[in-house]
């Protein structure tokens, strides 16, 4: 039979898995870093995906197609929900699809850790994913968070960066020299605008290109109108802080 249902542009999409838990039927899963429709009979076609694609690489078509089926569907789901619940034995908070964007709230790692100096140092991620492409615009770490947005030089060039940086924070990190900056902007507008923030820190590098993560962030900020104390800490090449505070 001929039906609408969705077309996915494999050279659109960046795998993000955005995607995955807006589809309620559970039609899309990510293979091979790619997000791709399970099964013409888990979609319904009516599109309920298309807006969480930041890369707009999700469409309806009309073609041949089986008709959707609501037993499928339920089959699906229970398939899903009992991976969900092997996940939340290892903390987790969502189903993303693809392990590597699916949102944790992890062991709660950002106090501060006792008698660490002198042996391993104890991580203070508190959240998964980190990237700024990955986490969802309502991941529930956002909620009443001090968020820290660092681009991904920054942790390797300065030393003390769970510590001095990560510790008590929420992260987000990009690089807006290979990555878009305009989808960082409207992305942190959305994140900006419905979520309770409490504080912005944004750690950037002293070299020119990375000034694009500030940009993005101030514009986001102004965008959203929400008044959200925001500091910018700049780190030099050899690991100095250049400028601002992490305090």
């Amino acid at each position: 039979m001929k039906r609408n249902i969705i077309e996915i542009d494999q050279e659109k999409c960046d795998g993000c898995g955005l995607c995955v838990p807006s589809c309620a039927e559970g039609a899309i899963r990510i293979v091979n870093g790619k997000a791709v429709l399970a099964a013409d009979n888990l979609c319904d076609g009516l599109g309920a995906c298309l807006g969480e694609c930041p890369r707009d690489a999700i469409r309806i078509v009309e073609r041949e197609a089986d008709a959707f089926d609501e037993a499928a569907v339920a089959a699906e789901s229970g398939r899903q929900s009992a991976g969900h619940n092997q996940g939340m034995h290892h903390g987790a908070g969502h189903h993303g699809g693809c392990p590597g964007s699916r949102v944790l709230s992890l062991v709660d790692t950002r106090k501060e850790v006792a008698g660490e100096e002198g042996g391993a140092r104890q991580s203070r991620l508190g959240q998964w994913p980190v990237q700024l492409k990955l986490v969802p615009v309502g991941a529930p770490f956002l909620e009443d968070a001090d968020l820290l947005i660092a681009a991904d030089c920054v942790p390797f060039a300065y030393g003390d960066f769970h510590k001095d940086f990560l510790a008590g924070r929420a992260l987000l990190v990009g690089c807006p020299k290979l990555d878009d900056n305009q989808y960082y902007t409207e992305k942190l507008t959305e994140m900006f605008r419905t979520s309770s923030l409490k504080s912005v820190t944004v750690a950037r590098m002293e070299v020119p290109c990375c000034g694009g993560i500030e940009t993005a962030v101030k514009r986001a900020l102004a965008a959203s109108g929400r008044n959200i104390p925001c500091t910018v800490v700049t780190i030099g090449v050899t690991g100095e802080i250049k400028a601002g505070s992490p305090d």
